[in-house]
């Protein structure tokens, strides 16, 4: 059976392509909201990161309506660290919209989930947005998308579809670049047109693969699927099994199913197939999981996850200040919080480390485990966290480490910069186009990128846009350097005074202000050449009897002071050192804290 009134699609492109965006107005123009409703922009970024970030971190649904048809809409991440949300999702829907940026064009994460969705055989609709940009280069775009498809050989019939060109931000859409379009309805028509619809038997037994995760206060964990087979009814018996550990439990009663209506959740009393559903009522559901008739059970294949690349290691803070501004400091604490988030994020690992609280996590890169570091601290959590590094394994006897492809948009001025620090850092130049702003796209290990976007940032004077995504492994590349530059180090316990730092700041860049409270081993600021310095930052003017003048410590003014973002900070930290994480203070400091414990193993190291 086909069920003619239902689409699923899902909306994948590269970060910051105006995925989010084009949610808003498909919502808008399909009647969700009221004609004098005030709603906010990017409304399917509810997380309260994801709205600081502007970026999107979860994989959403919603759903709208068009005529007599309804389409549920899936707004997955565009940056590469989020792609084993893309990953997953995919399996809910019938089709996918490809969306690129028409000056941009097609970006690392354009390939890899154009790969992901052509691999599953969903037809791909291309979607060139952003349009009324001035620097808008359609045909150009067109031209680069149509290789990129050709190159991961794509079907004849996804060539022949039409291409949209639409404005997200302006809510039009026309198959023509050289008329503009007055609103959606042709992407509308294109969806109904060329999304097939899901087809399926609706009169036997209920098969569901949960795909998604998320958790209510008062039902518990809630699972997220497309109804493969059958009808879902509120109060009928299933069992879960899984494919991968050929697990079955017991029959357990369907407490509540909802289906997807714009921004809300709808009770419904039966879902048939080919729809997306909300089903709750047992408390170990996961992803992957297929939910289906007790008398007919059959686990669905899942789709496989991309490995993690990234490893750092979670521990108990142990620093001076341990305990004073967390609410959850304890190994139990920091043990659960991650194994609750392994059952929501399928690219995540976590195993136990070398002593009872430590903890290796795994992830897809900087951005996905920096991401669960700062929804951690806001939740209370206290503990410490080591440098990234990137996992290493071995094939057919050679040690392998991960590459990325690096694409880089920089300005004609910046370029030999830029390809002279991938360079160093064991980079290699694949292609290079492009005239008044160049385009650069580099092959460079996982390693090399780590600390580099500061520096990059720097040499393109913010001008720059880099993006990159993990293409394979080859045999490790050799050393690295890591950072040039050394750290400046408080010399005992105290509060950082105006006449410390200002004598401190001639030697660097400082991290801190005075009165800010620091231990011996803490990391006050980046030095000016290599190797630490260790700095008295708590010094104090020394007390005389002469009247000094009025508001003479004023007039030491601390003119190097920068606050690292916890990006920053993991990008900053060398082996020898720790982050500390708590809900108030991100503070770097040395593993060993003693200065003269320090100085034997640098001794003993050299020996």
């Amino acid at each position: 059976m086909i069920r003619q009134d239902i689409r699923n699609i899902a909306i994948i492109a590269h970060v910051d392509h105006g995925k989010t965006t084009l949610v808003d107005q498909m919502l808008r123009q399909g009647g969700v909201f009221r004609l004098n409703q005030q709603v906010a922009d990017r409304v399917m970024d509810s997380n309260d990161l994801e709205r600081e970030r502007g970026i999107t971190i979860l994989a959403k649904n919603t759903a709208v309506h068009y005529k007599d048809m309804k389409i549920n809409v899936v707004d997955t991440p565009g940056h590469a660290d989020f792609s084993g949300e893309v990953e997953r999702v995919l399996k809910m829907v019938d089709g996918v919209l490809l969306l690129v940026d028409s000056f941009e064009g097609p970006m690392p994460q354009t390939r890899f989930v154009l790969r992901k969705a052509l691999d599953l055989k969903l037809p791909v609709l291309l979607v060139i947005n952003k349009v009324d940009r001035p620097d808008a280069r359609c045909d150009e775009v067109v031209d680069e998308l149509l290789d990129l498809l050709i190159d991961l050989n794509a079907d004849p019939e996804t060539l022949s579809r039409p291409i949209l060109y639409v404005s997200a931000r302006k809510g039009t859409a026309t198959t023509d670049p050289a008329v503009p379009g007055e609103n959606l309805i042709p992407l509308f028509e294109a969806i109904i047109d060329y999304i097939p619809a899901p087809e399926g038997e609706m009169n036997g037994p209920a098969q569901v693969l949960i795909s998604t995760i998320d958790y209510s206060e008062y039902v518990g964990r809630v699972g997220v699927g497309r109804i493969a087979r059958g009808v879902l009814r509120t109060g009928m018996n299933v069992v879960r099994c899984n494919a991968l550990n050929e697990t079955v439990t017991s029959p357990w009663r369907l407490v509540d199913l909802n289906t997807f209506d714009g921004l809300k959740r709808v009770p419904a009393a039966e879902v048939g197939m080919g729809d997306i559903c909300a089903m709750s009522g047992l408390a170990d559901i996961s992803i992957g999981d297929t939910v289906c008739d007790p008398g007919t059970v059959e686990p669905l294949p899942f789709v496989a996850i991309g490995e993690p690349t990234v490893s750092m290691t979670f521990s108990v803070n142990d620093s001076p200040f341990a305990g004073r501004e967390g609410t959850y400091v304890t190994s139990r604490h920091l043990r659960a919080r991650l194994l609750r988030e392994l059952e929501t994020d399928v690219s995540l690992r976590v195993t136990e480390g070398d002593s009872p609280d430590q903890f290796d996590v795994r992830g897809r890169g900087e951005l996905h485990l920096s991401i669960l570091i700062e929804n951690m601290r806001r939740q209370g959590y206290e503990f410490q966290v080591s440098r990234p590094v990137v996992i290493q394994k071995e094939i057919d006897g050679v040690m392998c480490e991960p590459i990325e492809r690096l694409h880089v948009d920089v300005p004609q001025a910046h370029a030999g910069a830029v390809i002279e620090k991938i360079g160093r850092r064991r980079g290699t130049l694949e292609t290079m186009h492009g005239a008044d702003r160049v385009r650069l796209e580099f092959l460079v290990p996982s390693r090399g990128l780590f600390g580099y976007r500061s520096e990059f940032l720097t040499d393109t004077r913010g001008e720059g846009i880099m993006s990159a995504v993990f293409e394979r492994y080859e045999p490790v590349k050799g050393e690295i350097p890591h950072r040039n530059a050394g750290a400046l180090v408080c010399f005992e316990t105290g509060e950082a005074s105006q006449y410390g730092l200002y004598g401190a700041q001639e030697r660097g860049t400082l991290f801190l202000t005075a009165q800010t409270q620091v231990y011996a081993g803490m990391i006050a600021g980046q030095s000016t050449r290599p190797g630490d310095i260790v700095v008295n930052v708590c010094r104090t003017k020394h007390v005389t009897n002469v009247r000094n003048a009025s508001g003479a410590e004023d007039s030491l003014r601390l003119v190097s002071v920068h606050y690292p973002t916890l990006e920053e900070c993991l990008e900053f930290i060398d082996d020898d050192e720790l982050l500390e994480v708590t809900p108030q203070n991100l503070r770097m400091r040395k593993r060993i804290l003693a200065h003269e414990q320090r100085a034997k193993n640098t001794s003993r190291k050299k020996a």
